[in-house]
């Protein structure tokens, strides 16, 4: 009778054990594998102006069209801007002559005339002192009987005349062998200077007639059209940068800990059923808001949420901009952790600086 109490009771204890251990295995398997997250795909624009106020006289792109960064896609009218570029070539190419000349100093052959005067001065104030030294030797003589007072007078102002004319040109034959001043060779520099950067500008505005792509991107809209008037607070295109791309998503405050920058995820839309696109977990915003109206869950329409930006691998630009998109994070089990893509490795270096919002 023992022994049968003792069976009956281990088959019981097997019978539960087995039990529980199929409930739990049930349970664990309708866990949720992954983490559902709603949002729409974004990407960045860029609105391209013309730095000059000038009429558009060529538009070389259409809307649809792809662009490589450094084409050219429009072309301002150059028939003012021309002329004003030679005039200031010619003012700074006259300017750098004068500066060159004052560097140079006095040619030897102006120091050699300022020295020929010189000796000339001389000379004639030699003339001038015999004259009046003849004159006034002749007057004491006679007892101013021989010589007029009016001769005498005149002959000592030809002195005093040759002898400032050599004063004259003594400092004009020092001036030339100085060269000029340090001060005026400076002031021509700076006006030089000044020309060449008013140069420098005309240049850069000659440059900026044409309109170019700073990026490769997709012409999204043709703004303006040839004979119209831009400015740079007129845009005449709008692009579309496909690459990077990101699913712009919400995760719930208590989802926070599933998520983590670096991840892989997928990404599913409407247009593609079958497909899911690769992509990864690129950043989560700090701050936490209201859920926008755009995500389509009930459960999240009045809850605080987290923005989680999703960058997607589309080499093939089938995503578009504002399409809605479901986004699949794997969630790791209790007894296994969830490990980085390392093909993912370069681009999750990168997505901590995507963290911008337009």
């Amino acid at each position: 009778m023992n022994r049968r109490v003792l069976m009956i009771g281990l088959l019981l204890v097997v019978a539960g054990a087995a039990a529980g251990l199929t409930w739990w295995l049930a349970h664990r398997a309708d866990e949720p594998r992954e983490l559902v997250l709603y949002g729409n795909v974004d990407l960045r624009q860029v609105q391209l102006s013309f730095n000059n106020s000038e009429r558009i006289a060529a538009v070389l792109v259409q809307e649809g069209d792809r662009v490589r960064r450094g084409q050219v896609l429009a072309r301002l009218d150059r028939s003012r801007l021309e002329p004003q570029v030679a005039q200031f070539e010619a003012q700074a190419a006259a300017q750098r002559q004068v500066v060159q000349r004052l560097r140079n100093g006095s040619r030897p052959e102006e120091i050699e005339q300022a020295r020929a005067n010189v000796q000339s001065a001389k000379a004639d104030v030699a003339n001038a002192h015999q004259q009046y030294e003849r004159l006034k030797a002749a007057a004491d003589a006679s007892a101013g009987r021989a010589v007029r007072q009016q001769d005498l007078d005149t002959a000592k102002a030809a002195l005093q005349v040759a002898e400032a004319k050599l004063v004259v040109n003594q400092r004009a034959l020092d001036l030339a062998v100085a060269g000029p001043r340090k001060e005026e060779v400076a002031e021509n520099e700076a006006r030089l200077r000044a020309n060449e950067a008013q140069l420098a500008l005309l240049r850069q505005q000659l440059i900026d007639t044409q309109l170019i792509s700073p990026v490769d991107a997709v012409v999204r809209t043709r703004i303006l059209e040839p004979g119209d008037m831009a400015s740079p607070q007129k845009p005449v295109f709008s692009l579309a940068i496909t690459d990077p791309k990101w699913v712009r998503a919400y995760l719930s405050e208590p989802d926070l800990s599933k998520a983590h920058s670096g991840i892989a995820a997928a990404v599913a839309v409407d247009s593609f059923p079958d497909r899911r696109f690769e992509g990864w977990v690129g950043f989560i915003s700090p701050v936490a808001e209201f859920t926008p109206k755009s995500v389509q869950t009930e459960e999240l329409r009045t809850s605080l949420v987290y923005e989680v930006r999703v960058f997607v691998k589309d080499p093939s630009d089938e995503l578009r901009l504002g399409m809605p998109a479901t986004v699949y994070l794997p969630l790791a089990r209790p007894d296994s952790q969830t490990s980085r893509t390392p093909a993912l490795s370069t681009r999750e270096s990168r997505a901590p600086n995507e963290k911008g919002r337009r």
